[in-house]
């Protein structure tokens, strides 16, 4: 179960990763990649944030490239939170492929 400050920290990374991307892909058209879940350790040491990536076709290459620059962004992260938490989380980045996930349920059931 998360405590109040994990969800609250979590929230912070969530916000600033979303908009670390956004500026990253404004020259990018026609890629989109949203944080829609972050999930913080206890201990504050690691953060497991999980991207939504459209097109899904190339989220592969994506994930590839952002983990890659995972210190980039770690830094990027770092910058603008340095003032809320003590310490910088590792991060690791997984897809979040519900979205896929609930469009094929829905696509059996209307067949």
């Amino acid at each position: 179960m998360e405590t109040k400050r994990l969800q609250k920290i979590g929230r912070l990374i969530q916000k600033e990763l979303g908009d670390i991307f956004l500026l990253q892909t404004k020259s990018m058209p026609g890629i989109l990649i949203s944080v829609s879940a972050v999930r913080v350790s206890p201990d504050l040491s690691v953060a497991k944030a999980y991207l939504s990536i459209f097109p899904s076709e190339k989220s592969a290459e994506l994930l590839n490239n952002i983990k890659e620059n995972t210190k980039a962004i770690r830094f990027d992260l770092g910058q603008r939170i340095r003032m809320q938490v003590r310490k910088i989380p590792e991060l690791t980045f997984f897809i979040d492929d519900s979205l896929d996930y609930l469009e094929n349920i829905d696509k059996l059931l209307n067949n």
